[in-house]
């Protein structure tokens, strides 16, 4: 396990992602003040945003403009989230972890006996005599 490279990719994954987030952000700006230009943004981001840099790359080619705009709202939104995301990240995975084992438990222990069909759960509850009495 190459401890350095795995964090490599998750920060090339995370830079992209917020490169995604930005987009979203500035498009919803342009949606309010110049709607012909989120139009064309959408347009032209549509199924290029998997890799950020390559995206920004392509985009500071066709407006710059708009590149350096998602470049700085990614910059912002990197900075307002780096103090409390390394917590977030590992308290979510363990309490993802805790919550996957406990139905996996769940799942593992629920052992119904087939060869016996008294011992079914459903008829066991409606032909137990002592719950019959309990009416009298």
């Amino acid at each position: 396990m190459n401890l350095k490279q795995i964090a490599k990719d998750t920060a090339k994954t995370l830079q992209s992602y917020l490169t995604y987030q930005a987009l979203r952000t500035v498009l919803a700006q342009l949606g309010e003040t110049n709607p012909p230009l989120e139009l064309w943004l959408h347009n032209f981001s549509s199924g290029k945003i998997q890799n950020g840099e390559s995206y920004i790359e392509q985009l500071l080619r066709e407006k710059p403009d708009l590149a350096l705009r998602i470049m700085t709202v990614r910059e912002h939104i990197a900075e307002e989230i780096a103090e409390f995301l390394p917590e977030m990240v590992r308290t979510g995975i363990q309490q993802a972890n805790m919550e996957q084992r406990r139905q996996h438990l769940e799942r593992i222990t629920q052992v119904v006996d087939t060869s016996n069909p008294s011992l079914q759960p459903e008829q066991q509850a409606t032909s137990d005599p002592n719950l019959d009495n309990l009416s009298n």
